[in-house]
């Protein structure tokens, strides 16, 4: 089956209509029967919801509560209804993002439009439960505040709702759920990652932290004329941000990708691979068709490898990065570094823009990344 695109804008959410969004079930769909069939009439409606509840979430980010419409896909109108635990979990959310919005103000960042698309990829009916699978790609445009901004910034990212049969013969919307590794996407509340650290038995640096203050004392970059080319690294992260290149593996469903979509980057830059395996460990980054190394795809490896190798030198403040630098965030401040991404962009006034996989995302801005995590330990490297 096909799947429906659904699109909606943040500036006409006031005009979503969903007067049609919940189709009653049969009497022996609401007497628990078994599997029933799935119609474009099903996927459209379920994927409305979707667009309404994701699409409210991104309208937070741009404009505070009192400027936006009601909040049309949790209240029990035009037949669309959530269970009370989720209206109040969306609720939550909706403050959180405010408080992201806040603080992305008071580090100079703000957006002046949003648009999400909603993809229904599967929609599965069992009895009196539904599980349907859909892909939101959400564009935000930067507002001038600075003047030099990029236009925009973006990202994919894959969910999961769960609707549930009412006793009345409709559905409901019950659960929603990311299912991307790393970073949640920019229009959702923070969720501490977890992990547990590894710790290499034999002599490796680790990185120190970064400090995330505004503006950072000057420590500019060679961009041109060096042993790499870091336009290539940022040309190359920028091209395949969603798209993803086949000549390599993916390894969103273990772990996540991230650190391998990173290696893939500077490699394009000049970076030499390491394949000879001494009796030291994290001491080689390579990809083949046949293994690859710990340090090409694992987050802390990577870390431990370029630190002790000097492929990286530690940055004070992350807000030093230029075009080809990398961050990693431990959200939870456990001591394990849960995400690797890459600048592609650098403002004329200091901002690094950020690269990166799982959730795919182009161009997101360090403030944004700060806002939304900012009780995170960051790290900054220098490549």
């Amino acid at each position: 089956m096909k799947s429906r695109k659904l699109s909606r804008r943040c500036s006409t959410l006031a005009a979503v209509a969903l007067s049609t969004a919940l189709l009653p079930l049969s009497a022996a769909q609401a007497a628990d029967a078994p599997n029933t069939q799935v119609t474009r009439a099903t996927t459209d409606t379920f994927g409305r919801v979707a667009d309404a509840v994701l699409t409210e979430r991104t309208a937070a980010l741009v404009a505070p509560a009192k400027n936006r419409p009601a909040r049309t896909a949790l209240k029990a109108a035009s037949g669309v209804k959530l269970t009370a635990a989720l209206s109040r979990t969306e609720g939550t959310a909706l403050t959180a993002l405010g408080q992201t919005r806040s603080r992305l103000a008071g580090l100079g960042e703000s957006y002046t439009a949003a648009d999400t698309d909603v993809t229904v990829n599967s929609t599965k009916i069992q009895g009196k439960k539904a599980v349907v699978r859909v892909t939101e790609a959400t564009t935000l445009t930067y507002a001038k505040v600075r003047g030099d901004e990029p236009a925009t910034t973006g990202f994919r990212a894959h969910h999961e709702l769960t609707f549930t049969a009412r006793e009345d013969g409709t559905w409901q919307l019950s659960g929603l759920r990311s299912t991307d590794k790393g970073p949640r996407p920019i229009n959702a509340p923070a969720a501490a990652a977890d992990g547990q650290l590894i710790r290499s038995p034999f002599a490796i640096i680790d990185a120190p932290k970064a400090a995330t203050t505004y503006p950072a004392p000057a420590n500019p970059k060679q961009l041109t004329g060096g042993a790499y080319n870091y336009a290539a690294m940022a040309t190359y992260t920028e091209k395949y941000w969603k798209d993803y290149n086949p000549a390599y593996r993916k390894y969103n469903s273990l772990g996540g990708d991230c650190t391998n979509y990173l290696s893939q980057g500077l490699l394009a830059g000049g970076w030499k691979q390491i394949s000879t395996v001494t009796p030291e460990e994290y001491d080689t980054w390579y990809y083949a068709s046949n293994g690859t190394a710990d340090a090409w795809i694992g987050v802390n490896e990577w870390s431990w490898f370029t630190q002790t190798a000097k492929r990286t030198k530690a940055l004070a403040n992350v807000y030093q990065m230029d075009v080809g630098d990398v961050m990693q965030v431990d959200f939870n401040k456990d001591g394990v570094k849960d995400h690797s991404m890459m600048t592609t962009f650098r403002s004329s006034t200091g901002v690094p823009y950020l690269t990166y996989h799982d959730a795919d995302t182009y161009r997101r801005s360090l403030a944004s990344i700060i806002a939304s995590y900012p009780n995170s330990a960051y790290y900054a490297y220098r490549t």
